[in-house]
């Protein structure tokens, strides 16, 4: 008899824990690549002579290929086995990571980064679905608090990576670190991750899969884009509504299909409603937070791109800390009051974090930055806990797409609401305290330093201190609204989160084997 076949006691398939090892390593490989980008921004304008446009396209192919088909490539993993899905998703980053290094153009290099993220949406829901799959009930909250950690920790990983690599090689090396981190991946997943075939019964939800991706993409592209376009010009406007009508069109095909892709009444669940819309707030406090403060580092405090991304280790290491042990508070607490005291703290962080100057000393940036981590690790896997807990066990893959959707699209959301907000907050402070600025020190701070390089020692060093207490401010005031979302989180999870203890989910339905419960979710109809 294969392991496969072995039926699977109620702690779980025997070879939970090596596997468990492996997914994560893959999830650090996506997350890793989802940020390691941007510390190679300024190399890439150089060696491709790419304009700001091309680089937001570099930036925002990967995300709007990731979300667009995240739905997507969870239902095709329940169908046709996760594992599946993990290794090939993998295979595809690797090799357009690789071709990524090669491009000799910035038009390449976004085709072959939008390819990236197609193969990243294919990874992210599998590894949770898995984890589903082969822990039991008395184990399952421990498994997910440790993905959460380690998705926090890939977060984090892709500056510090790219800082380091920047320093010694040329950009492609951003990309061509993929290749060997995928390759122990794969190595790891087919040695360790039993396979988990899906369910081929009823149709293929073709409708619904075009239906979906091309509603996401539209609304991901309106997230990302709206910033520079103008939220209330005619384009953003009209692929606003064109989202909202392709997304409304996949939820009415969905109630009606006999074989839907994403039982759409599930969202009628209100603690699956409000523990999503919790992750989407978090990662919208946590991207739009990462937004100026990255910048921050770099230009105003002089850190290197390898330094700067070691000043959010106090971010990682305390939201690695909080999440691995999330499930203990879980387990005495509950859901509700352990999410809400996450979110509460990360909103005290967040507003020490509003507070500094521009010559605030790194302690104080490292102990602030540090309460926001171990927040975010207090929500993350109670919130993805409860989603899975308030689903049937064979939807799990659909509750795993659903979260990482909403991951997704609240930090593409905090980046364009945050960017937008501490760019017109730069321009205002900088026209208040230094009207005669170069016109163009108000486009950005990057721009502002860059022009400060061309002037006389005097002028130089007035224009730097009035961008930099200019952009201090306005970061700030971004900050103090990331701060305001997280506490509004707080008071959403307090008042509408049901109290479940981790405990509980998993003893009203007895265990099955991983195969009887790895079945498509487009199999059962709504």
């Amino acid at each position: 008899m294969s392991i496969e076949d072995t039926p699977t006691p109620e702690s779980g398939h025997p070879r939970r824990r090596p596997a468990l090892a492996a997914l994560c390593l893959a999830l650090v490989v996506t997350t890793i690549d989802n940020t390691v980008l941007n510390t190679a921004l300024p190399a890439l304008a150089e060696a491709l002579s790419a304009s700001t446009a091309d680089l937001q396209w570099i930036n925002n192919a990967y995300t709007l290929a990731f979300a667009a088909m995240l739905i997507t490539a969870g239902s095709l993993g329940a169908r046709f086995g996760h594992r599946h899905a993990l290794v090939g998703g993998l295979t595809v980053l690797a090799v357009a990571s690789a071709l990524a290094a090669l491009s000799g153009s910035t038009g390449q290099l976004v085709a072959f980064r939008a390819v990236m993220g197609l193969g990243a949406a294919f990874v992210m829901p599998a590894t949770l679905s898995i984890i589903v799959a082969l822990f039991g009930p008395r184990e399952r909250g421990r498994a997910i608090a440790v993905w959460s950690a380690t998705a926090g920790i890939g977060i984090v990983a892709g500056p510090v990576t790219g800082g380091l690599l920047l320093d010694h090689f040329a950009w492609g090396s951003v990309f061509w670190i993929n290749v060997p981190l995928v390759a122990v991946a794969l190595t790891a997943i087919l040695l360790l991750v039993p396979a988990l075939p899906g369910r081929r019964t009823g149709r293929l939800d073709i409708p619904g899969l075009l239906l979906s991706a091309t509603g996401l993409a539209a609304l991901v592209d309106v997230v990302v884009q709206g910033p520079e376009r103008g939220w209330l010009t005619a384009a953003t406007v009209v692929e606003a509504g064109a989202a909202a009508v392709l997304l409304a069109a996949f939820a009415r095909w969905e109630l009606r299909t006999a074989h839907p892709m994403v039982d759409v009444r599930l969202f009628a669940d209100r603690t699956f409603s409000v523990a999503s819309g919790i992750l989407g707030i978090t990662f919208f406090a946590l991207f739009g937070v990462l937004f100026g403060y990255t910048q921050y580092l770099q230009l105003v405090h002089g850190f290197s791109p390898f330094a700067a991304g070691l000043g959010a280790l106090p971010f990682a290491l305390a939201m690695a800390a909080t999440a691995a042990t999330s499930d203990r508070s879980t387990a005495r607490f509950g859901h509700r009051n352990t999410i809400a005291a996450g979110l509460a703290v990360m909103a005290v962080g967040l507003g020490g974090l509003s507070l500094v100057t521009v010559g605030t000393p790194f302690a104080v940036l490292a102990l602030t930055m540090g309460a926001v981590g171990a927040g975010m690790g207090l929500v993350m896997a109670p919130a993805s806990t409860a989603t899975v807990a308030a689903v049937p066990r064979e939807k799990s893959p659909m509750a795993s797409s659903v979260n990482s959707v909403v991951r997704e699209l609240g930090g593409a959301l905090g980046i364009a609401v945050i960017g937008t907000v501490v760019s017109a907050s730069y321009r205002s402070q900088l026209a208040a305290t230094l009207p005669s600025a170069p016109a163009g020190a108000a486009e950005d701070l990057t721009s502002a330093h860059l022009l400060a390089a061309e002037l006389l020692p005097g002028p130089a060093s007035q224009l730097v201190a009035a961008v930099n207490e200019a952009f201090t401010t306005a970061m700030n005031h971004g900050t103090q609204l990331c701060a305001l979302v997280a506490l509004l989180g707080t008071v959403a999870a307090l008042v509408w989160l049901r109290q479940r203890p981790s405990a509980e989910q998993p003893t009203a339905k007895p265990e099955k084997t991983p195969e009887k419960d790895e079945v498509s979710v487009s199999s059962h109809g709504a």
